[in-house]
């Protein structure tokens, strides 16, 4: 879903004055309006504005030193898709030893636009996302061209970040680039769960029961679909992320993403309780991807599985999808979260 509902101004956070590049807050709010210029992007193209001095993008990466280095744009319906901003370090007053904290580039993606010239692309690739193949798209293939070429030319100084089926893309994309080497500062923004959301069941003796069941029964069927099968000496992709610790974002109230406040927080518990080697056992897999694994040459890419991350909860109390999805939250001078960092061992 699109955010681009500029609550608190029309270029970003208007409370960060001087933007100290070792602040996590300044961080965050950077990152979240950079991903919002790209929806602006999209809307000033849609109404006609590119290239004229109405349009309402600019300033959501020009009041953070950035400039515009590339557009993405979507070989099937032409709308902009993501955005590769650099930094613009002669128009900063930071410190120096600040800038060294600061990305050279930054690669944003928006999120689904529910406006009728991009809405059946986008719900076509929340489709594929919602089914593992969002990998296998066009626009990802896309865009992942543009992240290496980034990376090859420029070096892992950069910032991959993105909103809902965005973050979808920059997940995908930061997995990719570990396991090749390069482990990228990323940040996702309500990043969707691909999975049954247990955390939406109201009564937590059920909830934990869900869970562990869950658990029990994945770690059965690894141990028969693949404990027949060995690969000695290769080592399996979830472990190889390990060293990897994307920044993920969630709202409670947002159904689509909350279900990874409750996937880490189960992972500790049954650590706690004893049970952390049927839970590392279970972690790495879903049941649908144990079960594709029986069919020959199919691929799943279960979209949701981290080793590791900092998960960041909004604690503000919010009870409509729209605010609980949206991405202004990010940057609100009110915000109020719980940092948790989560290891895979």
């Amino acid at each position: 879903m699109a955010s681009g509902r500029a609550n608190f101004s029309l270029s970003g956070p208007s409370q960060l004055k001087a933007i100290d590049w070792l602040n996590e807050h300044h961080r965050r709010s950077i990152a979240a309006s950079l991903v919002q210029g790209v929806y602006v992007l999209e809307r000033d193209r849609q109404k006609n504005r590119e290239g004229h001095q109405v349009r309402c993008a600019p300033p959501w990466w020009e009041s953070f030193h950035f400039r515009l280095n590339h557009r993405l744009i979507d070989d099937v319906d032409g709308s902009i898709f993501g955005a590769i901003y650099e930094f613009n370090i002669n128009t900063s007053s930071a410190h120096h030893s600040q800038l060294q904290n600061a990305p050279n580039y930054v690669i944003a993606f928006r999120g689904t636009l529910n406006t009728p010239p991009s809405i059946s692309r986008d719900l076509k690739l929340d489709l594929l996302c919602a089914c593992n193949r969002l990998h296998g798209s066009s626009r990802f293939k896309l865009a992942m061209k543009f992240v290496n070429d980034t990376v090859e030319r420029i070096g892992p100084n950069i910032w991959l970040t993105g909103h809902s089926l965005g973050s979808a893309m920059a997940l995908i994309a930061g997995k990719e680039l570990t396991m090749k080497g390069y482990l990228i500062e990323t940040y996702l923004f309500n990043p969707p769960f691909l999975s049954t959301p247990v955390e939406i069941v109201k009564y937590p003796v059920l909830k934990t029961g869900i869970r562990f069941t869950s658990s029990v029964v994945k770690a059965a069927l690894t141990m028969a679909i693949k404990g027949r099968n060995p690969k000695p000496g290769k080592q399996d992709p979830f472990t190889a992320l390990c060293s990897w610790t994307p920044h993920l974002f969630v709202n409670p109230n947002d159904v689509l993403c909350s279900e990874y406040k409750g996937y880490f927080e189960h992972r500790k518990k049954m650590e706690e309780i004893g049970a952390g080697k049927i839970e590392r056992i279970s972690t790495k897999n879903s049941i649908v991807c144990l079960l594709s694994s029986l069919v020959p040459n199919m691929r799943c890419e279960p979209l949701h599985l981290l080793p590791s991350a900092y998960l960041t909860i909004n604690l503000r109390p919010c009870s409509e999808f729209r605010t609980a999805h949206g991405i202004e939250q990010w940057w609100d001078p009110k915000f109020n979260a719980k940092v948790e960092l989560h290891q895979f061992k």
